[in-house]
């Protein structure tokens, strides 16, 4: 018997659903302590509602909870796994494994919500591979004061060297693309503020050094 021939499949998203014995508790402790927000509810009272982390939705329905380790968990990749675990354990969540690399290239940590279900938060280690023998030399380069004070921070905050963030941005920009995540664009947003950058993104073709 021939295979049928596969269709063309277009499959925006994925939603996990959770069976949860009480939706407005459930909501509210995705809100108030996993740092989700609320996108719907339906029924009155409710028997199925929806939580966004960013752009993941998770779909919360009246039913009778059937956590089971052995059924796996919920993975979320996010930003900075460092800073969701820190206001995680602010607000009491269950840690049920604390955060580290993991050798699958991860570094992720893993919390139980109110009805017992594991979820995983976890961002990518792009440290992970062979090593690559290289050899560093000194280029003399001059920045504008504000611009070199925001980079200090930025490589501080991704806990890099300035040379190793300069070469992070110089091999993404050489590809066409950026480095940053939209967690660290909105960091950078915070630090043009703290340094008082307030000219756009083609400002160096006009700069004069006094």
């Amino acid at each position: 018997m021939t295979s049928p021939a596969l269709p063309f499949v277009e499959c925006e998203q994925i939603h996990a659903g959770l069976a949860v014995s009480d939706i407005p508790t459930a909501v509210e402790f995705y809100i108030k302590k996993l740092g989700f927000q609320q996108a719907f509810t339906w029924g009155e009272p409710p028997t199925f509602a929806g939580v966004n982390l960013g752009n993941v939705q998770i779909f919360l329905q009246k039913g009778t909870p059937t956590p089971s380790s052995e059924a796996g968990a919920v993975y979320f990749i996010v930003g900075n796994a460092d800073q969701l675990y820190e206001f995680h354990r602010a607000t009491g969540v269950e840690i049920a494994q604390a955060i580290d690399d993991r050798p699958y290239g991860v570094r992720d940590y893993v919390v139980r919500d109110l009805h017992g279900y594991y979820l995983v938060f976890g961002h990518h280690l792009f440290n992970a591979g062979p090593r690559l023998k290289i050899e560093r030399v000194d280029v003399a380069v001059r920045l504008e004061k504000r611009l070199a004070a925001l980079l200090h921070d930025l490589a501080e905050h991704k806990r890099m060297s300035v040379g190793a963030c300069l070469e992070e941005m110089l091999l993404h920009t050489n590809e066409g693309v950026g480095p940053h995540r939209k967690t660290t664009l909105h960091y950078i947003q915070e630090l043009k503020k703290k340094h008082g950058i307030d000219y756009d993104s083609h400002a160096s073709y006009r700069f004069v050094e006094d």
